[in-house]
């Protein structure tokens, strides 16, 4: 970042972003429209978002078969996203217990595990909404992600945190006027883009502040945890039993779709702007870079 943050900063910040969620915050049981019918015909994905576009499979489906398949691959997503708003709150609960309980920076970081808590519950009851398996990561990622949960902090956190909440912002962002998306879909991601845009300022304030203090072989940890989770984050956004639901071989499926071009630009895309921020301000570097690139982030 081009200017240094003062410590003063931090609590003007703050203040701000509480005053921000006191006048613009929703209540995801009153706005949304949780008993409306789905629209025929509108989509849940636009189709150049989804794994298998472009692909030989992908024009094996029929117009119904991918409207299906984007169905499955949102609610993935959105599994995911559940998931890791969950390891979120956890991490900000540890964060907030060793601060200030008397400063508004203490004081944002419990509202943010509010409104964490209600995108849980929302986007637990847009899943269910649409008859949608719990998707989520891979047993695995689930079992490290405690691990993880248990020892990350500083730069890292943050960095890890950003990755998820900008990824899916950028997604989230690109269906908010497009009309050929079901409204429904489209309420929920305005919720979580105007909430999310006050947590993805506070992480970056902090994660910059969190650099300046930082010797060259921690940088380089706090770089390969970074890197480790986007590549790990980008992967399991897809969960391949989504292609069972339209009658493909999810381990046959599952293998297109990382040799698929075009998903490799989605991933790209959604990534664009936090590897920009993170690039700047030096978390991106050294040996942990091919993650980077092998995740197609870069």
């Amino acid at each position: 970042m081009a200017r240094v943050l003062r410590p003063k900063d931090r609590e003007v910040t703050a203040e701000r972003l509480l005053d921000s969620s006191v006048r613009n915050s929703y209540q995801p049981d009153l706005d949304v429209d949780w008993d409306a019918p789905l629209v025929a015909g509108k989509i849940f994905l636009p189709e150049e978002r989804v794994s298998l576009y472009g692909t030989e499979l992908w024009e094996r489906l029929t117009p119904e078969e991918r409207i299906e398949l984007a169905k499955h691959e949102i609610g993935s997503i959105t599994s995911v996203g559940l998931w890791t708003e969950i390891l979120l709150m956890q991490l900000l609960a540890r964060y907030a217990s060793d601060l200030d309980p008397r400063n508004p920076h203490t004081h944002y970081a419990l509202t943010e595990i509010g409104d964490e808590t209600r995108h849980a519950i929302m986007f637990g009851k847009g899943i269910a909404r649409l008859g949608l398996p719990a998707y989520g990561p891979p047993r695995i990622v689930r079992k490290l992600a405690k691990l993880f949960g248990a020892v990350i902090d500083g730069p890292a956190m943050f960095a890890s945190v950003l990755v998820v909440e900008e990824t899916t912002d950028r997604l989230q962002r690109s269906m908010l006027d497009n009309d050929d998306v079901q409204p429904f879909i489209r309420m929920i991601n305005r919720i979580h883009v105007v909430e999310e845009a006050r947590h993805v300022r506070y992480a970056r304030e902090e994660l910059v502040r969190g650099l300046e203090s930082l010797s060259r072989p921690m940088l380089e940890l706090h770089r390969l945890v970074t890197a480790v989770v986007a590549y790990t984050i980008v992967d399991i956004m897809v969960n391949p039993g989504v292609y069972t639901a339209v009658g493909l071989d999810p381990r046959q499926a599952r293998e297109v779709a990382r040799d698929n071009p075009h998903h490799h630009e989605t991933k790209r895309w959604m990534a664009e702007k936090i590897v920009e921020f993170l690039g700047e301000v030096g978390m991106i570097g050294g040996p942990s870079k091919r993650f980077w690139r092998k995740a197609h982030l870069l």
